[in-house]
């Protein structure tokens, strides 16, 4: 389990990139970006501020080269984490100064907005490597979904101009609820069921693949879902329409979903999500195209720096759930 290895930065680095998204939330955070360099600066640090991310890939790589990479920044949202996990190398230190609209990674890892904090966090903080999920090639930190919510997503995306706001959602939200029709989708996989079934295909209406137990609102779809465990998490969902949707939205609430016979929920290593109509999915908050499409899991491809706390916690419990698994 790659993740159980925590890690203290190298000594000799002390190069900080950060990665600026012109288009990361509902403001660009230039005041926050100039005061956490100041801060890092002031500690002895190299600061560069960098919104090319083909320059910015270009540099890491040579200061990782060199042992000299403290840690890549990633300014903004999870849309930004997501692109520099998609376009750095294995082994590429990130963190986050939390700017965009949805920051479920970052409270996730304990991190706060404050640039205070994230200096803090990278003088003192800690480096593990988590799983990530992988579909159709392109890598994801949190989680894959089809059905609705990616409906919602694509139609956002599409008309999107500048900066998104919360209240950016409501008209696609209104859209869907008039225009989505639901279609049947199919989940073939190679895992383990609540019942102990090992490979097996079965229909559902709404999909989700979670890889860290984070999603838009503080849901819990997957409670158990781990970056720990070289596994992903899936629930979905048979029927279709926003009665039923309304239904499961309160079971998920009150964490009682996974009991109920029209939920199929369990873990696996790759699957396989297909329809005979155009259905959309999103990757971390973002389009992720059309089915069909081919997920699997890359244990510990994503190297994440977190404070001390959160990670000394999460080795902790990923230690306790593997040895509830493996036994002593």
């Amino acid at each position: 389990m790659a993740g159980l290895e925590i890690r203290s930065p190298s000594p000799t680095a002390d190069l900080v990139l950060i990665c600026v998204n012109p288009n990361a939330g509902s403001c660009s955070g230039k005041d926050q970006v100039e005061q956490l360099k100041k801060l890092l600066e002031q500690d002895g640090f190299r600061v560069e501020v960098i919104s090319d991310l083909e320059i910015l890939c270009s540099r890491a790589a040579a200061a990782m080269a060199e042992d000299r990479l403290r840690v890549v920044v990633a300014a903004g949202g999870d849309g930004t984490v997501s692109r520099l996990l998609n376009l750095t190398g294995p082994g590429t230190p990130l963190t986050i100064l939390p700017l965009g609209t949805e920051n479920l990674l970052s409270k996730y890892l304990a991190i706060r907005p404050e640039p205070e904090s994230v200096a803090n966090l990278i003088r003192q903080g800690l480096t593990m490597d988590l799983d990530v999920g992988r579909a159709n090639g392109t890598l994801f930190g949190l989680m894959f979904s089809c059905g609705f919510d990616a409906d919602v997503v694509q139609r956002l995306h599409a008309r999107r101009r500048g900066h998104i706001r919360h209240l950016s959602y409501v008209r696609p939200i209104i859209e869907s609820l008039f225009r989505y029709d639901f279609p049947e989708v199919r989940i073939s996989w190679s895992g383990e069921d609540r019942a102990g079934a090992v490979g097996f295909t079965h229909s559902a209406r709404w999909t989700f693949v979670v890889n860290l137990p984070c999603y838009a609102g503080g849901l819990k779809l997957a409670p158990d879902a781990s970056g720990m465990d070289g596994l992903l998490d899936v629930c979905t969902f048979r029927r279709g329409s926003i009665v039923h949707g309304l239904r499961y939205l309160a079971g998920v609430v009150l964490g009682k979903h996974q009991g109920w016979a029209d939920c199929v929920t369990g873990t696996t290593a790759r699957l396989r999500v297909d329809s005979d109509k155009p259905v959309p999915y999103q990757l971390d908050g973002d389009p992720g195209g059309e089915l069909p499409v081919e997920i699997d899991v890359l244990p510990g491809r994503l190297t994440i720096m977190m404070p001390a706390h959160a990670a000394l916690a999460k080795g902790a419990d990923a230690r306790s759930s593997w040895s509830e698994i493996r036994g002593p």
